[in-house]
């Protein structure tokens, strides 16, 4: 079988609406030579203008958005385009919003032969998973179609602390990672291992089951657990610790 070798002198990416791609700028999207290794010969053409877009653009015409069965539309927070302490960011330095206000909700679900209510309502502010849903732009401003099971948990301040978990969440304040090694050597940033171990801070109502039921979680806030590494979402709190929201399938063990 013949195999191809593909080398690009100069590669850019045109962007307009770029939110969950950060750092990508308007430019054109050339590959200056294709040379495949198979004995056959192509010429060399550009490819101009690729357009990658993020959000759905909702014309005009278009007067209101009306999300079906479990699925909620959120208003996204306004991105952050400044520091703390003035100064200007970068689009690749911006941090994407995972917050927004509720402006829609569907009209639910059913599990088994029980019809279920969305449990967030509109006016609430709520946290969700990073690339959840699905982006719009719809008056002016950038939505999130997302199912009610993207939503972490509602927060009513702007402090990540104060999150309160949705269903089966659970929301753990990071154990800090060590320091130095078993020998005594000082460990650098990019050395420190992850750590998969926090406090439990808050415990969502737990899942439903087919008759409409909660069913409790079985860690408790204050409980030190043990969790999948690469599971959840993370965040940096106001007071300088790291923080993490994930499922309760993902809490491997309690730690005592």
């Amino acid at each position: 079988m013949a195999t191809a070798q593909l080398t690009a002198s100069s590669i850019s990416v045109s962007a307009r609406t770029l939110s969950s791609f950060e750092g990508l700028r308007a430019s054109n999207v050339k590959f200056a030579s294709f040379k495949p290794a198979g004995g056959f010969a192509l010429s060399q053409r550009p490819f101009r203008c690729l357009v990658v877009k993020a959000a759905t653009v909702v014309a005009p015409k278009y007067t209101s958005i009306k999300p079906l069965g479990d699925r909620v539309l959120v208003k996204i927070k306004t991105v952050e385009e400044k520091s703390e302490g003035g100064i200007l960011l970068p689009s690749s330095a911006q941090t994407k919003p995972q917050a927004g206000e509720v402006v829609g909700v569907g009209e639910g679900k059913s599990i088994g032969k029980t019809k279920l209510d969305i449990s967030v309502k509109t006016g609430a502010r709520v946290v969700y998973s990073k690339y959840a849903g699905t982006e719009v732009e719809f008056d002016g401003s950038s939505h999130l179609i997302l199912k009610e099971d993207d939503i972490i948990g509602i927060l009513e301040t702007d402090d990540i602390k104060d999150l309160k978990p949705l269903n089966d969440r659970v929301f753990l304040k990071v154990a800090e990672a060590e320091e130095k090694t078993a020998g005594g050597l000082l460990l650098t940033e990019a050395t420190k291992e992850k750590p998969s171990i926090g406090t439990v801070i808050a415990v969502g109502p737990g899942p439903l089951d087919e008759e409409g039921n909660r069913k409790a979680l079985s860690v408790a806030p204050g409980s030190t657990v043990l969790y999948s590494k690469y599971a959840g979402n993370d965040f940096k709190g106001s007071d300088g610790a790291n923080y993490i929201a994930l499922k309760a399938s993902d809490v491997m063990a309690i730690l005592s």
